[in-house]
């Protein structure tokens, strides 16, 4: 009868079941299979990539809120998924302050602008240590690699948020502001708790998202640069039949 492993000396099966109660032969056998089949070895790889993106895109639109609800997940034990850097008091505590904070400002025309500015550093590199810390936790994609992904998906969803809130600003009233952030605050918490039970449908609905986002900056600021040639084409109409001489330059 062949001898089996001591479960001290033997950890977690690639397969995902206890390998203690496993033959050599049985052990071998199965190591020989993932040989084979390197689809298996990426199956987890693969599965943490989803979730990595959308907290990525959500980190680049509100980083705080991001890192307050995953630990909020974990810490009441909702999520298996979440590292636990990111449950500690301390740390929600800090989230949760700075996520109030961001809610007043960024309901605010041209304070918005102003911390967005801020935080063209910030979100993408809480972008970048959530995906590493979701990567660790799992423990199926190196950190870099996470960290690349989540960091440059941050950075463009907070470049589209950012370009979309200085078009807004354009407009005399506060309104735009406010329903906006409102939206943007409840999307980055719907998706976030979409994505623990969902990722990849989640991953789905953020790169729409993003997309949808980078095509509505790109038609606002065509309209802006439009609006801006024509009043100041108007401006100097006016100011020919007026007979005012043009200012030096």
């Amino acid at each position: 009868m062949a001898s089996t492993f001591p479960s001290a000396q033997v950890g977690a099966h690639p397969l995902g079941y206890s390998s203690h109660l496993l033959s050599t032969d049985t052990q071998t056998s199965a190591l020989e299979l993932i040989r084979g089949r390197p689809d298996l070895v990426n199956i987890a790889t693969v599965s943490v990539l989803p979730l990595v993106f959308t907290s990525g895109w959500a980190s680049g639109v509100n980083a705080y809120a991001v890192v307050l609800l995953l630990g909020i997940f974990g810490a009441t034990g909702l999520s298996d998924e979440v590292p636990a850097a990111l449950e500690r008091p301390d740390v929600l505590i800090v989230a949760g302050v700075l996520f109030l904070c961001e809610a007043v400002a960024d309901k605010i025309p041209y304070v918005d602008s102003v911390w967005d500015s801020v935080h063209t550093v910030i979100r993408p590199i809480a972008g970048a240590v959530v995906g590493a810390l979701l990567a660790g936790q799992n423990g199926s994609l190196p950190d870099l690699a996470a960290g690349a992904v989540g960091g440059s998906t941050a950075l463009m969803s907070h470049l589209v948020k950012a370009g979309t809130r200085m078009a807004v600003n354009t407009s005399p009233e506060p309104f735009s502001n406010i329903a906006l952030s409102t939206a943007e605050d409840l999307g980055v918490a719907g998706i976030i708790s979409f994505a623990l039970f969902h990722p990849l449908a989640a991953a789905v609905i953020a790169g729409t998202l993003l997309l949808i986002g980078i095509v509505i900056l790109v038609v606002l600021w065509r309209k802006i640069r439009r609006f801006r040639r024509r009043r100041a084409q108007r401006r100097e109409e006016k100011r020919l039949a007026a007979g005012v001489p043009r200012p030096p330059e």
